[in-house]
């Protein structure tokens, strides 16, 4: 049976741009919701407020457990590190959603490793970036079986517009990595057509609103214009994970025996952006590559 929002207890692990929106968006909607986070500074906004602090991630008590942790790594580190680590609170019968974006195979060897304490892990990775997150408008792709899909489903629906179950535990995971390309190979073009268009004497600004009116229109150029023009990169999403879900991408690739040359090529730039430096800005600074004496020039210096 689908939990409703008088009985079913949500709780969110990490707070960080994507994990404090989503866990705002399920008090809002009326589910008793936990946060957690390693430091201390983002649980302040949820102080007197309905949400329940956990001191430690052993104090979590919930049914669904929300991870937007970087990836299951870290959140592997949650689980078993600590005096009083994530491990503990694992109840039969409790779910946990890696919601980050990783690869099939981590995400079913976590799986294989919970099962035994009767732990159902499902992953349901979102895109949409930090205005979705807010807004509540992510898409979210789940994997994991049909019943249990309809089990979260509801609680999915209070911080995504889109809630699609793709299939078998790792299909939500190989749906965002789909959509990683995607968004790296448009970042990848507009760096490219940005940079044509400075050295050609054109104005950005004017380039944008063509782009914009016509068939190269996209939500990534909607929602990176401004740092774009503004050559200003504050994350979002930041450089080094893209790199990262790239990577993901192509050993993907490699095990269901395809190619990806796109993705290759917008991983070889990715790879020179943190090289350089700008790992840590939003993965629009990739713009930067085509620009002279710009942001990656001072972070390499």
């Amino acid at each position: 049976m689908s939990p409703n929002t008088r009985d079913l207890r949500a709780a969110v692990i990490g707070l960080g741009p994507m994990g404090a929106p989503i866990a705002r968006n399920l008090l809002k909607a009326g589910y008793q919701t936990t946060v957690w986070n390693r430091s201390e500074e983002p649980l302040e906004e949820f102080r007197g407020t309905k949400a329940v602090i956990a001191g430690d991630p052993a104090d979590i008590h919930a049914e669904v457990l929300l991870s937007v942790l970087p990836d299951v790594d870290q959140l592997r580190q949650v689980l078993s590190q600590g005096p009083r680590p994530l491990g503990r609170a694992l109840n039969p019968g409790t779910y946990l959603l890696v919601m980050s974006t990783s690869s099939p195979s981590k995400v079913r060897l976590l799986a294989e490793d919970l099962c035994t304490q009767g732990v159902v892990v499902m992953d349901a990775p979102m895109s949409g970036g930090d205005s979705g997150a807010r807004e509540g408008s992510l898409s979210i792709m789940v994997g994991g079986s049909e019943a249990d899909f309809e089990y979260v489903r509801p609680l999915l629906l209070a911080i995504g517009s889109t809630v699609l179950h793709m299939g078998p535990l790792g299909s939500g995971s190989t749906a965002k990595l789909c959509n990683q390309i995607v968004v790296a190979g448009t970042l990848a073009a507009l760096a490219e057509s940005y940079g044509l268009a400075a050295r050609a004497g054109l104005d950005p600004a004017d380039l944008t609103k063509v782009l914009q009116g016509g068939l190269a229109d996209s939500a990534v150029l909607r929602l990176k214009k401004s740092n774009i023009l503004g050559r200003a990169y504050v994350p979002g999403g930041n450089a080094t994970n893209q790199l990262k879900d790239l990577r993901y991408a192509a050993e993907s690739a490699e095990q269901v025996g395809t190619t990806l040359p796109i993705a290759s090529a917008a991983t070889a730039l990715f790879a020179e952006v943190v090289q350089r430096g700008g790992g840590r800005l939003d993965h629009s600074v990739i713009c930067e590559l085509f620009r002279s004496h710009g942001v990656l020039d001072e972070q390499a210096s």
